[in-house]
């Protein structure tokens, strides 16, 4: 039940973020918005307000934003009769707060009193012919920095690593014999199955683990760092799926799974939780595909390249309904796969 509980609310969180973000700029350029609701019907109940109807419904999953003709330019106060630049903007804003809502959590993240576990990363493994094996790196070796950065666990060496695919980065390691060494590794895009990009394996020694916070002006910085690293991280994580590399995806069963994990762990990681969540939901948005804003996006771009020459509008919702059958598929595919997961350990 707490699991359930708490992606709820994270859910509620960043999905609602997402569809203030459409609410606000249509109301800003005079879109008529039909309806906002918090979660998906059955309709619980509703209120109307002026010329919006704001309704709760009974799938907690997040909610929805019915705005006037998205593609009918002839409906009253319709998204599709304004101009190209406001479209565009309505159906970004809510990517835009989903990208700029991280900031705050990481920022809240760094402020709070979070646990920092720190220790020696000892290396326990090295595959031949790998990054590592040609740099010189062997079993025993304690690697200290890595592109510039002091490393004090696996889950940053790893994070480094993943930031810096298929570019050459320099390794700082301390030799069996105290000497220290600096070697340069190019993670791989795509690694033989089991070597990981830079074909190590590695453990964290002597572990201490701390309490710490981080002053307001610094957790800002760090708190724009990390959003902007994040991105990246998603965006070199989805390349590597695309050169074949082996990935994790993640349906609702399996965050919902994470989110719960991540809650337990404290209030700090949770909100580090959220930003990942809300930034990985701004740029799958953004992507072109139908259904997606990046898809709507994609025909605002279109007509506007065509000199205002409007596709069909029923042609329009066609492609947007079978885009949106098959992102449901998807989503039930990968949700078997998180059960099969989880039922199979």
């Amino acid at each position: 039940m707490f699991t359930i509980l708490v992606f709820l609310l994270v859910l509620a969180v960043v999905v609602l973020s997402h569809e203030a973000g459409h609410f606000f700029t249509a109301k800003a350029f005079g879109v008529k918005v039909n309806e906002f609701g918090i979660g998906y019907p059955p309709r619980l109940f509703a209120v109307k307000k002026g010329e919006t109807e704001y309704s709760v419904n009974l799938l907690p999953l997040g909610g929805f934003v019915k705005l006037s003709g998205e593609e009918d330019p002839t409906a009253p106060g319709s998204l599709a009769s304004k101009s190209h630049a406001k479209r565009i903007t309505v159906l970004a804003s809510g990517a835009a707060v989903n990208a700029l809502l991280p900031i705050i959590f990481f920022t809240a993240a760094m402020i709070l009193p979070h646990d920092v576990a720190s220790g020696r990363i000892e290396v326990v493994e090295v595959s031949p012919d790998s990054p590592a094996s040609k740099a010189g790196i062997v079993p025993g070796d304690v690697i200290t920095r890595l592109d510039g950065r002091d490393l004090i666990n696996n889950n940053e060496l790893g994070r480094v690593i993943i930031l810096n695919l298929g570019e050459a980065i320099p390794m700082e390691i301390v030799k069996a014999d105290g000497t220290t060494q600096t070697v340069s590794v190019t993670p791989r895009w795509n690694p033989p199955e089991g070597q990981g990009a830079v074909g190590i394996r590695t453990r964290t020694a002597d572990v201490v683990i701390e309490e710490t916070t981080v002053p307001l002006f610094r957790a800002i910085g760090q708190g724009l760092r990390e959003a902007g690293e994040t991105m990246v991280l998603f965006k070199n994580s989805i390349l590597m799926m695309v050169f074949g590399a082996d990935a994790q995806i993640a349906g609702p069963v399996g965050i919902a799974q994470m989110t719960g994990e991540v809650a337990r762990a404290g209030i700090s990681p949770l909100l580090e939780f959220t930003a990942f969540l809300s930034l990985n939901l701004a740029i799958l948005n953004l992507l072109p595909i139908p259904a997606l804003d990046g898809g709507r996006i994609a025909f605002v771009v279109i007509e506007w390249a065509r000199r205002g020459k409007r596709i069909d509008p029923k042609a329009e919702g066609k492609i947007h309904f079978i885009g949106f059958v098959i992102l449901i598929g998807l989503i039930i595919m990968v949700t078997f796969q998180d059960i099969l997961r989880i039922v199979g350990g």
